[in-house]
């Protein structure tokens, strides 16, 4: 499925074959970024360890393109407890608040709900209010932990208009 966005770009499931591009994505995202995306100062060596295509097996990706370039990205991926997942958010500075962190979490939470997810767990640093400001959009719950901000939404729920 594609859908156009506002901002004039395409959100769109990742496909196995496309994992260098996911990881092409988060080696070009900036230093800030790249901290809010991993809760830390992450190296390269790191972001292509994650990024291998064994390591990716079983998570669901959706990408936000632009003009074939991939420039946002959201993953979705199961937890041991069952009905559980965990999703991350990563966009490229110049398409930040532009609405597509909104437009990638709705379709992280459409996936969990496909996949019968009831608690998606979401994980950023105390700093990053973007990140907790998309949440509270889809009525998480939000507290503290050692510098960091969990936030659980249930996958039922549905963006609130603003």
């Amino acid at each position: 499925m594609y859908e156009s966005l506002i901002t004039g770009g395409t959100v769109r499931k990742l496909w196995v074959g496309e994992t260098e591009l996911y990881r092409q994505h988060l080696l070009h995202l900036d230093a800030e970024s790249r901290r809010n995306r991993f809760g830390g100062t992450v190296s390269d060596e790191f972001i292509r360890r994650y990024a291998e295509p064994s390591a990716l097996s079983g998570v669901v990706v959706y990408a936000f393109f632009v003009d074939g370039v991939l420039s946002g990205a959201a993953e979705l991926r199961l937890l041991e407890h069952a009905g559980e997942a965990e999703a991350a958010l990563s966009v490229e500075r110049a398409w930040q608040s532009r609405g597509v962190e909104t437009a990638l979490l709705e379709r992280v939470l459409l996936a969990a709900r496909n996949r019968q997810i009831k608690r998606l767990h979401m994980l950023c640093l105390a700093e990053n209010r973007r990140m907790q400001e998309r949440a509270r959009k889809f009525d998480a719950e939000l507290g503290f932990q050692s510098g960091s901000v969990v936030g659980e939404v249930k996958s039922h729920v549905r963006r609130r208009c603003r």
